[in-house]
């Protein structure tokens, strides 16, 4: 008698259930958001980010990965560094530009919805330690924090100028979440080796800032992030390898135009 093959219909129980905090945690972003609680509103989206983080690293330490986690990670992203701060941004400075305010709003959701679905497409072919484009959870990181510093500085009566940077910063967050710009991954990241003393001295300091000024730590190394991805060909050269592949498919894309 023949054995049927039979796939497992079961899942992952532990990533998914950090994806689905992620989920979780842009849901009520967007309820804070509807209340005009906006600083609450930016935490649960980086409450998000933190369980968005942690999915990943436990699916690869117990080699969990599967095709339904890559799915549910996208959709729990982009409603929680897409939908959530586009929604929170747009009801805290942007509803004031009118039409283009909600454009501005829609550009950050469009393009981090193509930068998922770009990096579902090409999940198998990408390079092990760098991302394509902008992350969608770091975008969203970067304007939540200026979020952040503006009610922090009370910069909505005393320097009502942050709006005009406000729709600036998004839409070129946009095209930078669409872009073939190469950003640092850390995933291959080992915490468990032997790292240099002075990088506890740098820790140190570190939490020393965040117990100072947490809403400006982090507005600064998701900036200094951000600008890592711009001046990406100088800080990360392609290996000899990548470059024959990046030529071969340049080659491909004429030969295609040609035709």
């Amino acid at each position: 008698m023949e054995k049927k093959n039979t796939r497992s219909k079961g899942i992952y129980i532990i990533p998914n259930m950090l994806t689905l905090g992620n989920l979780f945690c842009g849901f009520l972003s967007i309820i804070s958001s509807l209340d005009g609680k906006f600083e609450m509103a930016a935490y649960y989206i980086i409450l998000a980010a933190f369980f968005d983080g942690m999915d990943g690293r436990v699916a690869r330490m117990t080699n969990s990965h599967s095709k339904f986690g890559v799915e549910f990670d996208s959709l729990a992203d982009l409603a929680s560094f897409g939908m959530a701060p586009a929604l929170l941004i747009y009801l805290f400075a942007l509803r004031a530009y009118g039409k283009l305010g909600w454009m501005v709003a829609f550009l950050f959701v469009a393009g981090g919805a193509l930068r998922l679905a770009r990096f579902n497409v090409l999940v198998d072919k990408a390079e092990k330690n760098f991302f394509t484009g902008l992350p969608i959870p770091s975008a969203a990181t970067v304007v939540i924090s200026y979020i952040l510093i503006a009610i922090h500085y009370n910069w909505t009566d005393n320097w009502p100028g942050y709006k005009i940077i406000l729709p600036i910063m998004m839409i070129l967050i946009s095209f930078l979440m669409v872009s073939n710009l190469r950003y640092f991954g850390f995933k291959e990241l080992d915490l468990k080796k032997k790292k240099p003393f002075n990088l506890l001295v740098i820790a140190i300091i570190g939490i020393y800032i965040i117990v100072l000024n947490p809403q400006m730590l982090l507005f600064i190394l998701s900036l200094l992030y951000l600008i890592s991805g711009i001046l990406s060909p100088l800080l990360f050269p392609l290996t000899g390898k990548e470059k024959v592949l990046k030529e071969s498919a340049e080659q491909k894309n004429v030969i295609k135009a040609v035709k």
